[in-house]
């Protein structure tokens, strides 16, 4: 079972608000990407048109893998690029940047692939699961690509006061899962730390262009190079580490407010979370309509359940409340406090026609649309929808797939969710037997395929044939011996005629 094969299959739109001003400082587009993060995006557009760092906002980040549309607002410039993977549409002026107040819903169209008829028969009750219960609010694992690139979470470098740790593992940690020009550049200053003025022989160094300008000049601040990177971006890292924090207290949330039987647990990138298949009632009105910090050195946590969860979690971290903080830099690296709903309701769940797979041979496919909220997370809705059969692919799954061709790709494991095998085509209905009136041609026909059949256990001639092609024989080709019994058999037809037909004649001369 796989989702965004190819992009047009995860497809996003953003449902907007902004207002208008014609003398708007802002210039604010409609963006089309594919194959590309909102920070790739964005950082293109800078490149193009000469830029400054934190000249471009938009409302939120959207998923690299599949095609999407958003806002974008450029400060003091027009821009246009119309690339095959990036696209922009000018929409009006706005005298303020955009944030996440501007994004009132998304929209998905989902198409998952590869899957069984064992793996679609239970999807009508999961989705009555769904609209009953909704889905937890976990951050899934796109909000953890430090992790899967190795880098670790650096917001805990940070607080722990390692800037150097910090900025090696953004700089100089190069990725096993990343073909781009990007993971040579980090190659490069992982043989090379500490040699700033080294030629970097790769054009993706100009990412990085303002750290290294500040290592060449202030060579052991590492903070102060650290703070080069642009600030949508270390928040985001800071960011990270937080929404595992939120998993990690949801998690235990859970296990605290509902009984074991109603939970199921699913894997991900930084771990396992939990979601729930039951509950009763009055836990289930106080999940709805419940919601969970994102926690801050100013957070307060009244509920008693909660709070116990906080503590478990912080606990395990080997940290308190207010340790989330950097004390080197308080107004560029932050935590900030915000609550985030426990659990969503998709709107609009719809579930089209089962068809067949046009990529995969002998596999199935479905559509599925539906509306979240922002900041929720499409992929989860789509693993609760076939939890049965998801698995999170591993990093050698991730590396096999870039070799293998699309027909093999279940082989080779390049699925986030294992097939069970291939769909079984039903088998054709053998025709009714007729046997052959005794005495015709066909009836003896039919003998003689009997008699030459094989004995049981022996394959057929022509199955050998195709196995082991015989040698050419040079021989004369002999009639068989069917032929030949039937040649004498017309031949002593025949000659008896023949004599009855002599015998008759002298009896008709002696008439005349």
């Amino acid at each position: 079972m796989r989702i965004k094969q190819k992009p047009e299959d995860f497809s996003v739109k953003e449902s907007y608000r902004f207002d208008e001003v014609a003398s708007g400082r802002y210039r604010v587009y409609l963006m089309d990407k594919q194959k590309l993060s909102t920070f790739d995006a964005a950082d293109r557009i800078r490149d193009a048109f000469g830029l400054k760092p934190g000249s471009i906002s938009y409302c939120g980040l959207k998923d690299k893998q599949g095609r999407t549309e958003q806002l974008i607002a450029v400060d003091g410039a027009d821009v246009d690029m119309q690339d095959p993977d990036l696209r922009l549409k000018y929409l009006g002026r706005s005298d303020k940047a955009l944030s996440a107040a501007n994004i009132t819903s998304n929209r998905f169209a989902v198409t998952v692939r590869m899957l069984t008829e064992e793996s679609v028969s239970p999807l009508n009750q999961a989705a009555a699961e769904i609209n009953r219960l909704g889905v937890v609010n976990y951050f899934d694992s796109q909000r953890f690509g430090s992790l899967k690139h190795g880098q670790g979470f650096i917001a805990k470098d940070l607080i722990r006061g390692d800037f150097e740790a910090a900025l090696r593992n953004y700089l100089a940690q190069p990725s096993e899962l990343d073909r781009s020009e990007d993971a040579k550049v980090k190659a490069f200053w992982r043989e090379n730390w500490g040699r700033w003025d080294a030629r970097v022989p790769f054009e993706g160094t100009r990412k990085y262009h303002r750290i290294l300008k500040s290592l060449r000049e202030h060579p052991g601040d590492y903070l102060r190079a650290f703070l080069q990177i642009d600030s949508a971006y270390r928040a985001m890292l800071l960011f990270t580490y937080q929404s595992y924090l939120w998993n990690e207290g949801v998690r235990r949330y859970l296990q605290l407010l509902l009984p074991r039987e109603h939970l199921f647990p699913m894997k991900y990138q930084a771990g396992t979370v939990l979601f729930h298949r039951d509950a009763d009632p009055q836990p289930l009105h106080t999940l709805r309509e419940s919601t969970f910090p994102l926690l801050a050195p100013d957070s307060r946590i009244e509920d008693p359940l909660k709070k116990q969860a906080v503590d478990w979690v912080l606990g395990r971290e080997k940290l308190a409340l207010d340790q989330l903080r950097v004390e080197e830099a308080p107004r560029m690296l932050y935590f900030k406090h915000e609550e985030r709903p426990t659990v969503v309701v998709p709107h609009k769940l719809v579930i089209g026609r089962v068809q067949n797979d046009d990529l995969n041979r002998g596999f199935l496919k479905v559509n599925i649309a539906f509306t979240l909220p922002p900041g929720a997370y499409a992929t989860l809705v789509i693993k609760r929808l076939f939890h049965f059969a998801y698995r999170e692919e591993s990093p050698q799954q991730i590396r096999d797939s870039w070799r293998a061709p699309i027909e093999d790709r279940e082989q080779s494991g390049d699925t986030a969710f294992a097939p069970r095998g291939p769909r079984k085509a039903p088998a054709p209905t053998p025709p009714l037997p007729t046997a052959p009136l005794p005495g015709t041609r066909a009836a003896r026909r039919s003998l003689e395929a009997k008699e030459a059949a094989p004995a049981p256990g022996r394959r057929p001639q022509a199955r050998e044939a195709r196995e082991a092609p015989p040698a050419p024989d040079t021989r004369p080709s002999q009639p068989s011996a069917g032929f030949l019994e039937r040649q004498r058999q017309k031949k002593q037809t025949k000659e008896q005629a023949r004599r009855e037909q002599a015998a008759k004649r002298p009896e008709s001369r002696k008439k005349k």
